[in-house]
């Protein structure tokens, strides 16, 4: 009798595993002649080497679905083993509007038109601007394409970086170090990590600093490298915080810078960075604008209608 290990990295186990292991039972029931046992992050089968390779086979396509859709249930299981649905690799079909699969089988799709362009733009330029007012998924959307890239092996690490500039609270007052008092101001972003990758992959990733979160501060005299980089709420750098930023990008590196130009927080006697970058990087080949609008806004129905009317207000 012969034995294989297979070590999961990377994956949730009661994502992939199933509650109680259901999901490796449904598949060692389906090979009574062998024996396969979880224990921690590894499977082993032991077996003969025919019923070994058809093991193999249907974990392999247990753990592609994983990879792509966040999640294995018990059904997804059955469907493999009886041969009724194709690993999806083989399959290769795929909706065109889906970024990624996230956390728990959430699917990330570009929702708008001006979304799909921003995905579209993202793919084929290293540098590009989306602009647009709140609520039209111009971060959440920007965080998904970086977390595919990583996940599709084309860079080796995210960088997301805000400017840390008060809107009407003032920082000082917060409690705590440096990195607690900017830390709310990047919640948007945690919670935007948190729909698209696994707790635990997250987690792992944030120790090694293969996805950094930190202030814009943070990037003076760095080269990023190999990287995605992106940053959020740009309306609230200077011009020499915009300059410093895309100065930053190495040989091997994409950004996508994101803002509002309705929503500055800057004292009055200093100029926006993503206003002036408008202007001054206008008809650089290799740069891409995006602009969205109210007719991306996926919040409440009411959004829209706020949106228009301060619009109006301030005309």
């Amino acid at each position: 009798m012969l034995e294989k290990i297979i070590t999961l990295e990377d994956v949730s186990m009661v994502d992939f595993l199933g509650i109680h292991n259901s999901n490796i039972k449904e598949v060692a029931a389906a090979f009574p002649e062998s024996k396969i046992i979880s224990r921690g992050n590894e499977i082993r089968i032991q077996g003969t080497a025919p019923e070994i390779i058809r093991i193999t086979d249907v974990m392999d396509s247990l753990l592609a679905h994983y990879q792509k859709y966040g999640k294995v249930t018990n059904d997804n299981v059955k469907g493999y083993l009886n041969g009724i649905v194709k690993s999806p690799v083989a399959n290769g079909e795929d909706d065109d509007d889906v970024i990624i699969y996230g956390n728990k089988g959430l699917v990330v799709k570009a929702k708008t038109p001006n979304q799909r362009l921003l995905v579209e733009q993202a793919s084929k330029f290293d540098l590009v601007f989306a602009v647009g007012p709140a609520g039209t998924g111009k971060t959440y959307t920007a965080v998904a394409i970086a977390v595919r890239a990583l996940k599709n092996k084309e860079v080796r690490k995210i960088i997301i970086t805000r400017p840390a500039v008060e809107a009407g609270e003032n920082l000082g007052f917060l409690p705590g170090d440096l990195k607690e008092k900017i830390d709310p101001y990047l919640r948007p972003i945690y919670d935007a990590l948190d729909d698209m990758i696994a707790p635990e992959k997250l987690k792992l990733y944030l120790e090694s600093r293969v996805i950094e979160i930190a202030p814009l501060a943070y990037m003076r005299g760095r080269t990023l490298n190999n990287a995605f980089i992106l940053l959020d709420e740009a309306q609230n750098t200077t011009p020499m915080q915009m300059k410093m930023f895309l100065t930053r990008m190495g040989p091997s590196s994409k950004a996508i810078i994101t803002g509002d130009k309705s929503q500055i927080d800057l004292p009055k006697n200093l100029k926006s960075g993503l206003i002036d970058s408008l202007t001054v990087l206008k008809g650089i080949k290799g740069i891409s604008f995006v602009e969205l609008d109210g007719s991306d806004v996926v919040r409440h129905r009411l959004v829209k209608d706020i949106l228009a009317a301060y619009e109006k207000s301030e005309q």
